[in-house]
């Protein structure tokens, strides 16, 4: 027989003080279990756009807005410690900053190749 525990209220646990029993809360996660920051938007864009800026055509593209939303991700976390996403932050920061140098550079090797060879 199975027992509906999810409606009942849970029993107040010890909180290490002898006279006194307080109700601990306990910080429930979203349905996600809290892998997606989704109350920080700009890590979450940085992380998409960092990971998508190693599409070749697109990439210097997106991967200089993924460095500078990653900054941003992560300023937001700092000035709230509740809203979570430092490492899609982080990876923004990273992916954007490789891929900026990256195609930054191809584009720029291009160019030169290009009025050199004229």
């Amino acid at each position: 027989m199975s027992q509906d525990h999810g409606n009942q209220p849970e029993a107040p646990e010890y909180t290490g003080q002898l006279d006194q029993w307080q109700p601990v809360v306990h910080e429930q996660g979203d349905a996600t279990g809290g892998v997606i920051p989704y109350k920080n938007g700009p890590a979450l864009a940085a992380y998409y756009l960092g990971i998508f800026s190693m599409i070749p055509c697109v990439g210097l593209l997106l991967a200089v807005p993924a460095l500078i939303l990653g900054v941003i991700g992560l300023k937001k976390r700092r000035d709230n410690p509740i809203v979570k996403g430092s490492v899609h932050a982080w990876i923004g920061i990273i992916m954007g900053g490789i891929f900026t140098i990256i195609w930054g550079g191809l584009t720029m090797l291009l160019l030169i190749g290009n009025t050199v060879g004229m």
